[in-house]
């Protein structure tokens, strides 16, 4: 997918290209798409996470300091990983005819990651 640097995925969210779902069951049977759209999970790659959960800074009654940034919790979801997630709180779109999820990281169940060193 080009222009995937532009994308700036916000908060907790994470951006997944769902994997192709498969028309057939496993004896060969052909199902109608409303079959396959009632699947509870969905499993898709990483392609952009955001920046995390903001934490809230210290309140400070001294003006004449230097302000801090924003800090922020990372995720656990990395660009490249197979997450699995439940569907019904992914929010579909479409970018230069591919179709696109954006999944809040609450909902990502699983995810698999190459590699992982323990």
């Amino acid at each position: 997918m080009r222009d995937i640097h532009k994308f700036i995925v916000v908060g907790d969210k994470v951006l997944v290209k769902p994997l192709e779902e498969e028309g057939r069951t496993h004896a060969g049977l052909y199902l109608p798409p409303g079959v396959t759209e009632k699947e509870k999970v969905q499993s898709g790659y990483v392609l952009k996470t955001g920046p995390g959960y903001p934490i809230a800074l210290p309140s400070d009654d001294e003006p004449w300091k230097e302000k801090e940034s924003t800090r922020y919790i990372g995720l656990q979801a990395q660009e490249g990983d197979m997450a699995i997630y439940q569907r019904k709180d992914a929010i579909e779109i479409e970018y230069d005819r591919e179709k696109l999820v954006i999944v809040p990281q609450t909902a990502i169940l699983l995810l698999i990651r190459d590699d992982f060193t323990a």
